[in-house]
């Protein structure tokens, strides 16, 4: 098995990826975690694994940037973890969690290659069809919840 890319965060902040030989900015870091690419993060002086903390930079600016993941209340959730008896129980939880969820993804999209294979309106129309069967059978359980009381109460009434 290959060794970890290793990254050099310098003081100044700029971050030396050994592997190219060539300074790297977080996007790139971002890039190689989008790809797939192991790697570590180390303080350039002290050796120190800086890789956490440099994830959770990538985490931070996408979630000021762009639209959120993770909402405040998600946030406060967590925050109140810390130092909790089941923190350690907590990160091993969402880490099966997110396993779990990529997994279904996978299969999802495993599923949608192979209606690819159809014209995409055969494909719209199984999809619109199904929705359509959805929506009536939900539409025909709250009927059916809502007329069943006033028919009891009907036949209660006829008889008396």
């Amino acid at each position: 098995m290959a060794a970890n890319r290793i990254i050099k965060k310098y003081p100044n902040r700029r971050l030396y990826d050994t592997e190219i030989s060539s300074y790297i900015t977080i996007e790139d870091v971002r890039q190689l975690i989008v790809d797939g690419e192991e790697f570590e993060v180390r303080d350039a002086k002290t050796g120190e694994d800086l890789t956490r903390q440099v994830l959770l930079q990538i985490i931070a600016e996408h979630e000021q940037d762009g639209e959120p993941m993770l909402s405040t209340q998600l946030l406060s959730q967590l925050i109140r973890f810390y130092g909790d008896s089941l923190q350690g129980f907590m990160g091993s939880y969402l880490e099966r969690s997110m396993q779990m969820f990529l997994e279904q993804q996978n299969q999802f999209r495993q599923q949608m290659g192979s209606m690819l294979g159809q014209t995409p309106w055969a494909m719209m129309n199984q999809l619109t069809e199904r929705n359509l069967e959805l929506w009536k059978e939900f539409q025909q359980s709250m009927v059916g919840g809502i007329a069943r009381p006033a028919d009891k109460d009907a036949a209660k009434t006829r008889a008396k």
